[in-house]
């Protein structure tokens, strides 16, 4: 007697997901080379392999953070320098969006503004701190300028090139729907370019605070820089690295911020 198998359907194999670890157990592993490093740095401090005149031991610097703290001067740097960032962002930013909608959106807007644009661009913008200095003096403005100078170039960038990749297609399609052109714009083009413009906003972020960094080495007398500075002065290595540190720590919380407002806008993308 045979069994004739002839008309059954075979059952599909289903494929495994990749086996990746689970996002709490990702999280702890990401912490094991930082960690590694400044056990690493506490060992050569305590053998005297690494000189506290060269860079102080990190028991160090957590003991000068909460000195700095206690004291409000920390407190009072972190205000100024944020201050700084975000009136700076705020110039640059509407600059860099106001001249990619107008280059992305209109064919003369291109013509006319995009080349100066890049020539500008191209320039180191660090390098523009002596220019800086004789437009707008040795006060607040050389920074906000530094700052705005280079939030704009970024966002521009990220915006005109979002703009330009929208699919012909859909745009195409919104106008055999009967969309007008704003409507067009508004439903359409400016959607598709928000992920490249956040991509942008991202790198605009990091970029203030290196502008920054730099600007407040212009004669300031108040914020992060300051602190450095003049820590610099009496060879304090540790509350240099607490400023740099604090400067780290801002950049890594804005642009998780960015990250967080990218998952809730783009909610309606495949991860």
């Amino acid at each position: 007697m045979s069994v004739s198998f002839a008309g059954v359907a075979a059952r599909p194999k289903t494929a495994r997901p990749p086996t990746t670890p689970s996002r709490k157990l990702k999280l702890p592993l990401r912490w094991i080379s930082p960690v590694a490093l400044v056990l690493l740095w506490q060992l050569a401090s305590s053998t005297g392999l690494l000189s506290p005149d060269k860079l102080a031991s990190p028991v160090t610097v957590a003991q000068s953070a909460g000195e700095l703290i206690a004291d409000g001067q920390l407190v009072e740097a972190f205000a100024v320098s944020i201050g700084r960032v975000f009136f700076g962002f705020l110039i640059g930013g509407a600059a860099g969006v106001a001249l990619g909608l107008a280059s992305g959106l209109s064919r003369w807007g291109e013509i006319l503004l995009d080349p100066p644009v890049q020539m500008l661009r191209t320039l180191p913008h660090l390098g523009l701190i002596p220019l800086f200095i004789l437009w707008f003096g040795i006060g607040e403005e050389p920074k906000l300028a530094l700052v705005a100078a280079g939030v704009a170039f970024p966002l521009y960038l990220n915006l005109h090139a979002g703009i330009r990749q929208t699919d012909p297609g859909l745009v195409e399609a919104a106008k055999v729907l009967g969309y007008s052109r704003i409507e067009r714009v508004l439903h359409v083009v400016l959607p598709s370019a928000v992920p490249q413009t956040l991509v942008g906003l991202r790198i605009a972020l990091g970029t203030a605070w290196l502008s920054l960094i730099v600007g407040e080495q212009i004669n300031a007398d108040a914020g992060l820089g300051f602190l450095i500075n003049n820590a610099r002065e009496f060879l304090r290595t540790d509350v240099v690295v607490v400023g740099l540190v604090v400067y780290a720590l801002l950049g890594l919380s804005t642009d998780a911020l960015v990250r967080l407002l990218e998952r809730r806008v783009l909610r309606w993308r495949a991860r």
